[in-house]
């Protein structure tokens, strides 16, 4: 408990000091009735209070449980919201996806953090990524999408280890018992997406990425090689979504 308590004053005074060094007094984060984005809401909730500003930015692809969800977290908490439909916006592009649920879903998370950017110069606020460890690693998110943010709170913190974490500040257990999901459309999960469970891979990653273990090693320690390479390979291929654009030197 005194280890969560810890990771809690820590990120606290994350989210104090570098909103300080900007300037601004504001914060505003997308909210999508997900584990991740409900515990960074729980945090600047408590650090910004009334300056946290939280988006719901449903789509017709949205599964109405994970708006009830963030409403539902919104009312427990106290949390300032509203709620932008991005379905005009998708709709109006959605003719050139050829019904391609990948592309609708990148499509949408750049049309959500364009809202999100536009409504943080209305609020005179800046944007609090919501992005957890393992997808940062594994690149499950959308480059300029999701992705992108000002600050983010928990991009140390693996999605397996965020469940306790959102215990402790009380996060709504319809949202920390529900499957992962990045709600692309109606049933989509993570998991079935990156063909393991986020136990198994952050298992995984911890080992070769945290204590930076060799394949020799990982392989005694009883992960199968087939594993081990996929997910080195994933977070190898993915490795540009992590850094700022290269710029070529003359």
């Amino acid at each position: 408990m005194n280890k969560i308590k810890n990771i809690k004053q820590n990120l606290i005074s994350f989210l104090k000091e570098e909103v300080l060094k900007t300037g601004l007094k504001k914060v505003t984060l997308g909210l999508s009735g997900g584990l991740d984005s409900a515990v960074v809401a729980v945090l600047c909730k408590e650090v910004f209070d009334d300056n946290l500003n939280c988006v719901l930015m449903p789509s017709q692809y949205s599964s109405k449980s994970s708006v009830e969800d963030a409403l539902e977290l919104c009312k427990k908490f106290d949390i300032k919201h509203e709620i932008v439909s991005i379905e005009p916006m998708l709709s109006a592009y959605l003719k050139n996806m050829d019904e391609n649920s990948l592309r609708i879903g990148n499509f949408s998370a750049r049309l959500r953090m364009s809202v999100l950017y536009d409504i943080s110069a209305r609020e005179n606020s800046l944007v609090v990524g919501t992005s957890n460890k393992s997808e940062l690693l594994l690149g499950y998110g959308t480059i300029f999408g999701d992705l992108a943010c000002a600050i983010n709170p928990i991009g140390d913190i693996y999605k397996s280890d965020l469940f306790e974490f959102a215990k402790y500040l009380g996060v709504n257990d319809s949202i920390v018992k529900k499957a992962p999901s990045a709600d692309f459309y109606e049933g989509q999960s993570d998991e079935a997406d990156l063909g393991y469970s986020y136990s198994k891979i952050d298992s995984l990653l911890k080992k070769m990425i945290d204590e930076n273990r060799s394949k020799d090693e990982l392989l005694a320690l009883g992960f199968e090689d087939e594993f081990i390479e996929t997910i080195k390979k994933r977070v190898k291929i993915n490795e540009f979504k992590r850094r700022l654009p290269i710029i070529a030197k003359i």
